[in-house]
C-alpha cells in the first residue's frame, strides 16, 4: 500500500465533474496538486474552492493536440520538480447509434478519449522511469469491460484504454511504474449531456440513469482508496456493476438485459 501525502498529483479533466470532486477531495490532504482541462477559467473557480491553494497548479490543456503533450508534461514536472500520479480523467461519452453515427464522431471519441490519454501518458513516462516510481490512475468506464447500446465509440476507446496500460503495467513495473484503472458506472455528472450525438454535436440532456447515479465525490473517495491501496482495477457505481461478473460468466445473460433496459 502507498500514501498520497507528500506526493504530486497530476489531474485531468479537473474543471468538472469526478475530476473536480477529486480535486477537492485531495485538497485536504498534504500533497501538490496539478488541475488541467480545456477550460482554465473553471480550473481557476475550481482551485479557489480549495481552500490553501499554495500547493495547486493550473495547467490547461486539450487533449487533441497530441504533439503538444511532450511540452505540457515537462511544464508539469516544472512546478513542483516531479509528477508522482497522474489521473487521466479527461474525455468524452457518446449517445448515438451506430448506423447514424459519422466516422469523423468515431475519430474525435478515439483522438480525444485514447490517443490523447496515450500521447500524454508516453510523455510523461520517461519522468517515471528516471524516477524508479510512477503511478497512472485512468479513468475509463465499465463500458470499457462491456458495451451497452448507444455507445460504440465510447466503449471502443474505453476498450482500447484497457488493453494499452494492462500492456503499461506488464512493460513497466520493472521501472517501478503501476497502474490503477478505474471503471465508474453511473455517477452524477454532465457526462451524459456532453455527449456527442450522430453528427457530433452534444447531446445537452441528461440520462435517467446519470441522474440516479452514486455522487462524484462518493466516487472520488473510492477512487483515492483504490490510488492508496494500488489496485489494479476498481469498479465504482451501483448495481450496474454486477454486469463486470455478469459479462465473464454469463454473457448472453448480460446481452438480454442490457437490451431489455435499453439504458441511454
Amino acid at each position: 500500500m502507498g500514501s498520497i501525502q507528500g506526493k504530486t498529483i497530476w489531474v485531468t479533466g479537473a474543471s468538472s465533474g469526478i475530476g473536480k470532486s477529486l480535486v477537492l477531495a485531495l485538497s485536504s490532504y498534504p500533497c501538490n496538486l496539478i488541475l488541467s482541462s480545456r477550460r482554465e477559467e473553471e480550473l481557476i473557480k475550481v482551485k479557489a474552492l480549495c481552500g490553501n491553494t499554495d500547493n495547486i497548479a493550473i495547467l490547461p490543456l486539450d487533449l487533441k493536440n497530441h504533439e503538444a503533450m511532450e511540452m505540457i508534461a515537462q511544464k508539469a514536472i516544472s512546478f513542483y520538480g516531479k509528477v508522482d500520479i497522474l489521473v487521466n480523467n479527461a474525455g468524452i461519452s457518446q449517445r448515438s447509434l451506430i448506423k447514424n453515427t459519422k466516422l469523423e464522431v468515431y475519430g474525435q471519441l478515439m483522438d480525444i478519449n485514447y490517443l490523447g490519454t496515450v500521447a500524454l501518458s508516453k510523455a510523461i513516462l520517461p519522468h517515471f522511469i528516471a524516477n524508479k516510481a510512477g503511478h497512472y490512475v485512468t479513468i475509463t468506464s465499465l463500458m470499457g469491460k462491456f458495451g451497452s447500446p448507444y455507445r460504440s465509440g465510447y466503449c471502443g476507446a474505453k476498450h482500447a484504454l484497457h488493453g494499452f496500460f494492462d500492456v503499461m503495467r506488464m512493460e513497466h513495473e520493472k521501472d517501478g511504474v503501476k497502474v490503477t484503472m478505474v471503471c465508474p458506472g453511473f455517477v452524477r455528472t454532465n457526462v451524459a449531456k456532453n455527449a456527442l450525438t450522430a453528427d457530433g454535436s452534444p447531446q445537452q440532456n441528461d440520462d435517467v440513469a446519470t441522474k440516479n447515479g452514486i455522487s462524484p465525490e462518493v466516487a472520488a473517495k473510492k477512487i483515492i482508496t483504490a490510488i492508496e491501496k494500488d489496485k489494479f482495477e476498481v469498479y465504482v457505481g451501483g448495481k450496474e456493476v454486477k454486469g463486470i461478473y455478469l459479462k465473464r460468466f454469463f454473457p448472453k445473460l448480460l446481452h438480454k438485459m442490457v437490451l431489455k433496459s435499453q439504458v441511454r
